[in-house]
């Protein structure tokens, strides 16, 4: 039986300090030194993945390797995500390597729309992403980011109809909002924090910085 549990309720288990949730996503990045030692991880989560048949997504780069972990059924974690998340960072401290989790993150393009699902299907043929849920397109294969299509009554004027919409640890957030502040941009609004602060660069483009808080 599966057993949806809340970000809340992850990052209070024991054994998960590598991991950071990110909207409704898991988090590790670990910092490899190496390629080969990366590849050892890689295949022991591998391994550790086929014993509970439950398989993360698993970016390998040259001296990193990013993991993310959700139960896809559902978009949502489970108590799966989480014990599964407490056997790869046994094996990574095992190995010796160490989590920087403070550099997760992750973000989507989000685009303002009357016509949710039209805005959808142009983008589908140009991105080459297909139908998710109510209101999201994504990549097939999990490789570029996916793209929120915001529900709008009236066709908004004077902003932007397209925004970055970026997930960030839920302790470094508002740290992240003062750095972006200092480096000349502008708070819109933090009517929704801490589950979004919407800010602007110098020249009015926006991003809303987000959390998991909130999103129980």
């Amino acid at each position: 039986m599966t057993v949806l549990i809340t970000p809340k309720r992850f990052h209070e288990a024991e054994g998960v300090d590598n991991w950071r949730v990110l909207w409704s996503v898991a988090f590790a990045l670990y910092r490899t030194g190496d390629f080969a030692t990366g590849v050892r991880l890689v295949a022991e989560i591998g391994r550790l993945a086929a014993e509970a048949g439950h398989h993360p997504d698993v970016n390998l780069r040259g001296t990193v390797v990013e993991v993310r972990l959700v139960t896809r059924e559902h978009w949502s974690l489970t108590e799966t995500d989480l014990q599964l998340a407490q056997r790869i960072s046994e094996a990574a401290a095992s190995m010796g390597v160490a989590a920087d989790p403070g550099a997760t993150r992750t973000w989507e393009f989000a685009l303002d729309a009357l016509d949710v699902d039209k805005v959808r299907a142009f983008w589908c043929a140009v991105l080459g992403y297909e139908m998710v849920g109510d209101s999201d397109i994504a990549d097939p294969d999990g490789l570029y980011p996916p793209v929120f299509v915001q529900q709008m009554d009236v066709m908004r004027t004077g902003r932007n109809r397209i925004h970055i919409d970026v997930g960030v640890p839920h302790e470094q957030a508002e740290a992240r909002v003062a750095a972006a502040l200092a480096a000349g941009g502008t708070l819109v609004s933090d009517r929704n924090a801490p589950m979004h602060w919407t800010l602007a660069d110098p020249e009015g483009n926006e991003v809303d910085l987000a959390t998991w808080l909130g999103r129980d």
